[in-house]
């Protein structure tokens, strides 16, 4: 099967089910952490779709769960092969979602959960996949720097980097129509409330396949 093709079939066989969900925004802006209620909460309704990079994993994240960790020799191979539905590069490294991953999650019919930046949201536009598309932003530039120097994993370049793809980010998600909601997460509880109301149709819709 041709890769269009093959991407169609993805498509379709999430069509059938509850529309997956797009989380994007800039790293620190809290995707992680409303992520991880969500997953908490509604443990068999969320599956995280595990994307693929190749910067080295940082301490404590695990090979298989947070990324799938791979060279860039594999991940080129992987992708010349027509197997990534959208893949970007950024700071040097490359990140991307492969069909397999999504199909995974598929497979224990869970909605599919993934956490792109906005490059791979405006290449996802261009295919048949209807997801739910989400953006969480910080209050401000200030803010999520602070955020990023609390983490203590940035160097101050790789820090510098990041805020600069930040500003990017923020400026390029004000494209009319591009985000079907925007969470400023200045507070956790409440952003994370706004985010339960715009999945609660697809949970339920999910729930509920499960008892037929």
């Amino acid at each position: 099967m041709s890769w269009p093709g093959r991407l169609g079939a993805i498509a379709r066989a999430a069509m059938q089910g509850p529309r997956p969900v797009v989380l994007s925004g800039p790293s620190g802006a809290g995707k992680s952490t409303l992520l991880k209620k969500l997953l908490r909460d509604y443990e068999n309704i969320f599956g995280f779709s595990v994307s693929h990079t190749t910067r080295q994993p940082r301490p404590g994240e695990v090979n298989g769960k947070d990324y799938h960790f791979v060279s860039r020799e594999e991940m080129q191979r992987e992708i010349a092969a027509g197997e990534f539905i959208e893949h970007a590069e950024f700071s040097g490294n490359m990140y991307g979602t492969s069909k397999g991953a999504v199909q995974a999650v598929q497979a224990q019919n869970q909605i599919c959960v993934l956490d792109i930046d906005i490059q791979g949201v405006k290449n996802l536009k261009q295919t048949e996949l209807n997801p739910i598309y989400i953006s969480v932003q910080p209050p401000s530039i200030a803010i999520l720097e602070q955020r990023l120097r609390d983490r203590r994993t940035e160097t101050e370049e790789s820090l510098q980097k990041r805020l600069a793809a930040a500003r990017v980010d923020l400026e390029l998600s004000k494209e009319p129509g591009l985000f079907d909601l925007v969470i400023i997460n200045d507070d956790l509880e409440k952003a994370y409330s706004e985010l339960k109301e715009v999945l609660l149709e697809e949970i339920q819709k999910t729930q509920e396949s499960r008892k037929s």
